[in-house]
C-alpha cells in the first residue's frame, strides 16, 4: 500500500531531456517529457487512441506525439492534433499529474491534484550551492519494495556489516554507537555517536586521518519518502562537541551530506534516487567523484542484500520478524507512514508492537 497524496521523485532534471522518459510509480506509468519552453510536463504513459505507451514517441513542439498514429498531447494531457483530422475527438485527452522541478529532481504528484500543495515539498537546497557542498548523483532500480529500501536506512548498524570495506569499518563501533530518536511532525530524527573509533576505509581515503575519529550521523526521514543525512568525523577528541555537533570548518574534518529519494515503481521495486556531496576538500573536482565512487560502491552492497531479502520474504512470508534495540528509528518511520496511510484510508494497515523509545535519549557529552 502506498501513500498517495505525496510528492514523489519521478527524475533527476538531467535525465529529462530531448527524449519522454518512461517511469512506473506507484504501479502507474507515467511519461516525462519538456514542453517547447523548457518545463517538466507528467502524462499517463497510454494513448487514448489504441492504448500504445507514449514513451515511444517524441516529443515535438506542440507537445509528446504518439509513435503509433501521431497523435499530440500537450502538458496539460489535452490532444491538440490528430493527423489527417480536422478537429480533435472529444475526450481525447490523458492524464496530466502536478509536476514541479525543484533543487535538481523532478517531483509527480501521485493523487488527487486538488491536494498537490507545493509548499510541503521537502527542501534541499544544497543540491543548488556547487560552492559549498559539490555534489554527484545517481538512480537505482532495485527489484525491493520501498519499505525495505527506508528500513535499511533507518537502522544502520548493518553499516560495520555490509560495509565494512568503505563506510562501515568495525562492526563493534556501530552496534555500540551512542543514538537518540526523537519523532518529528512528519517522519523522525536520530543522531548516532561513534566517539574514539578506527575511521573506516572511505574517511581515510577522503582526508588522510592517521589514528582515532569521532563520528556523527545526523539523519531525517521525512515521510513518505526522503531521508535526509549528514556524516562526519574529526580526530578523536580534537572536536568541540556543543549540542551534538562539531565545528566542521576545521581543515581536519570529514563531512559529507547525503540524499536519498525513496520513489516505489511497484510493491516489490523501487526508484532510488541518491546523491554524494563532497563538504571537505570543495574546490577539488576529483575529490567529489572518489566519494561519489565509494558510495556508488556502498550503495551497491546495498542493493544485493535488499534484492536478496525481497526475494527471499516473498519466498517465505509468514515466518516471524522479531524487533532489536537497533530498530526504534524504523520502527517511528514505519508509524509515520501509517500515519499518512491512515489519513488516506481511514483505518491502519498495521501497528507496531514494539515500545515507543527503545532508545532513550542522550544528552550531549554522554
Amino acid at each position: 500500500m502506498f501513500v498517495r497524496n505525496a510528492w514523489y521523485i519521478a527524475a533527476w532534471s538531467d535525465e529529462v531531456v530531448e527524449r519522454p522518459l518512461g517511469r512506473r510509480i506507484l504501479g502507474e506509468p507515467v511519461v516525462l517529457f519538456r514542453d517547447s519552453a523548457g518545463a517538466i510536463a507528467v502524462l499517463q504513459d497510454r494513448c487514448c487512441h489504441r492504448g500504445a505507451p507514449l514513451s515511444l514517441g517524441d516529443v515535438v513542439p506542440r507537445g509528446i506525439q504518439c509513435g503509433y498514429h501521431g497523435l499530440v498531447f500537450d502538458s496539460a494531457g489535452q490532444c491538440v492534433l490528430v493527423p489527417g483530422d480536422h478537429k480533435v475527438p472529444p475526450g481525447a485527452r490523458v492524464r496530466a499529474y502536478p509536476a514541479v522541478e525543484q533543487d535538481a529532481f523532478v517531483w509527480v504528484w501521485m493523487g488527487d491534484p486538488e491536494h498537490a500543495d507545493r509548499s510541503i515539498l521537502t527542501q534541499y537546497p544544497y543540491h543548488n550551492d556547487s560552492r559549498n557542498w559539490p555534489h554527484q548523483h545517481q538512480t537505482l532500480h532495485l527489484r525491493s519494495g520501498y519499505l525495505l529500501v527506508l528500513d535499511n536506512l533507518m537502522d544502520l548498524s548493518h553499516l560495520g556489516y555490509v560495509h565494512k570495506g568503505t563506510v562501515g569499518g568495525d562492526a563493534t563501533t556501530h552496534v555500540e554507537a551512542k543514538m537518540r530518536t526523537v519523532r518529528t511532525p512528519n517522519g523522525v530524527r536520530f543522531e548516532r555517536w561513534m566517539l574514539d573509533s578506527v575511521p573506516p576505509p572511505t574517511y581515510v581515503k577522503a582526508v588522510g586521518f592517521k589514528g582515532k575519529v569521532d563520528r556523527w550521523q545526523e539523519i531525517e526521514f521525512v515521510a513518505p519518502n526522503a531521508v535526509i543525512q549528514w556524516n562526519g568525523a574529526i580526530g578523536a577528541g580534537t572536536g568541540v562537541l556543543r549540542d551534538w555537533k562539531y565545528d566542521s570548518a576545521r581543515e581536519d574534518c570529514f563531512s559529507m551530506r547525503l540524499f536519498h529519494g525513496i520513489t516505489p515503481e511497484t510493491e516489490n521495486s523501487t526508484f532510488y534516487f541518491w546523491s554524494s556531496a563532497n563538504g571537505y576538500n570543495q574546490n577539488d573536482p576529483s575529490a567529489t567523484t572518489q566519494l561519489f565512487e565509494e558510495i556508488a560502491r556502498t550503495f551497491e552492497q546495498d542493493k544485493v542484500v535488499l534484492e536478496a531479502q525481497q526475494q527471499r520474504l516473498l519466498e517465505l512470508p509468514d515466518g516471524p520478524l522479531v524487533e532489536i534495540h537497533g530498530d526504534a528509528a524504523r520502527i517511528h518511520a514505519r508509524r509515520a507512514i501509517d500515519r499518512l496511510i491512515a489519513k488516506e484510508s481511514g483505518a491502519m494497515r498495521y501497528e507496531h508492537r514494539a515500545s515507543e523509545d527503545q532508545t532513550a535519549p542522550l544528552k550531549p557529552g554522554e
